[in-house]
């Protein structure tokens, strides 16, 4: 699969495909599940529930944020690669998303086996598709989408968070 075109997603979406290397998108993705899966379990448990300032999220509340928007980019990419511009493609609220969720209690483990999930999940997605649905905007709302432009921006999107944990919490 090939990177996608700047035509393809909001602008603001840059970012996290600037983060994204060369390769082939399977390697490219395999590659960061490692890396992510790696860096989550390298860290002391006796962080894993450390905010960096007050009102901030914790580790496991950012990886959790991880997990529950690459489950939103798996619906986006999903209706894109089946052609449907009918369905409108809000942006989650992230915020919001993690006023609902308390994983204090959850293990580090826990929430690394729920990502490797959601991942493996939202690779299958681009398994065996043909270019015409990978580049296929669905409809974005405030721009138009492509199934192959949400899966690099789901791998930037994860390092942009590893990098913020490093800079901020370690």
């Amino acid at each position: 699969m090939k990177r996608p075109e700047s035509t393809e997603y909001n602008p603001g979406y840059q970012k996290y495909i600037d983060l994204v290397g060369e390769g082939s998108f399977e390697d490219l993705l395999n590659a960061n599940t490692n890396k992510v899966v790696d860096f989550f379990r390298s860290i002391d448990k006796h962080k894993h529930n450390h905010r960096y300032e007050k009102n901030k999220w914790t580790i496991k509340d950012v990886f959790m944020h991880m997990i529950d928007t690459e489950r939103g980019f798996s619906f986006r990419a999903l209706v894109c690669v089946r052609s449907d511009d009918r369905i409108p493609l809000y942006a989650l609220d992230e915020d919001f998303y993690a006023s609902n969720v308390d994983v204090t209690e959850r293990s580090m483990e826990d929430l690394i086996e729920e990502f490797l999930a959601v991942r493996k999940s939202f690779g299958f997605i681009f398994t065996n598709m043909e270019d015409q649905n990978l580049e296929f905007l669905g409809n974005g709302i405030e721009h138009k989408i492509s199934a192959r432009a949400l899966g690099y921006i789901a791998i930037g999107h994860a390092m942009h968070h590893l990098n913020i944990i490093k800079e901020r919490y370690l």
